[in-house]
């Protein structure tokens, strides 16, 4: 793997660790942090530059998607009841 690439590969763990943190549910953060955790070392060994941007890309969407639910989670929990 390139050095930019294993770079980008490093930045994108970390973002979505750190997105996950935002989760108000402890249940929902640790089983985040989990996935993404399992998720990284078992295709912490792949070296095809196709498989790898594939798996790049889909990791970058899931971000969204945590960030979009870490949002949501924060708002839930701090509007007025």
């Amino acid at each position: 793997m390139a050095a930019s690439s294993r770079a980008q590969v490093l930045r994108l763990y970390r973002a979505l660790l750190r997105e996950s943190q935002r989760f108000g549910s402890y249940n929902y953060r640790t089983y985040a942090i989990r996935r993404i955790r399992d998720a990284f070392r078992e295709n912490k060994n792949i070296k095809d530059s196709e498989k790898i941007e594939e798996l790049v890309n889909k990791a970058k969407a899931n971000l969204e998607v945590i960030h979009r639910q870490g949002q949501d989670s924060s708002y839930s929990s701090s509007a007025p009841v």
